[in-house]
């Protein structure tokens, strides 16, 4: 039993289809985020056991190593930040259409809430 028609689908349901994959794309920058504070504290918590056990090397001996590791956090933490930066703006873009769609079709408002 097939129901095909030349009509197009009730525009409730193409807005309803359009936030959903506002919510599909929200989730998405909401991983980047999680990624992106993962990528954040990594450099931080290497920097905190070099700094915890800094009492069992010399600074110059291990400044060979030291220095490619510090460059190596640096990028680390440019890459996080970035990663942050850009899922907060398309969380707030995200958000921001999916309000403006529940303002201006105020029946579909109560499934998005």
């Amino acid at each position: 039993m097939s129901m095909e028609t030349d009509e197009p689908p009730p525009l409730d349901n193409l807005i309803l289809g359009e936030i959903q994959v506002l919510l599909a794309e929200k989730r998405t920058s909401l991983s980047s985020l999680r990624t992106g504070i993962a990528i954040f504290a990594l450099p931080l918590s290497v920097l905190s056991v070099l700094i915890a056990t800094s009492h069992y090397y010399s600074f110059e001996k291990v400044m060979p190593l030291l220095l490619p590791l510090l460059l190596l956090n640096l990028g680390l933490v440019v890459l996080g930040t970035w990663l942050i930066y850009r899922s907060i703006k398309r969380f707030r873009h995200y958000e921001h259409r999916i309000r403006e769609l529940t303002q201006k079709y105020r029946s579909l408002a109560d499934f998005v809430d």
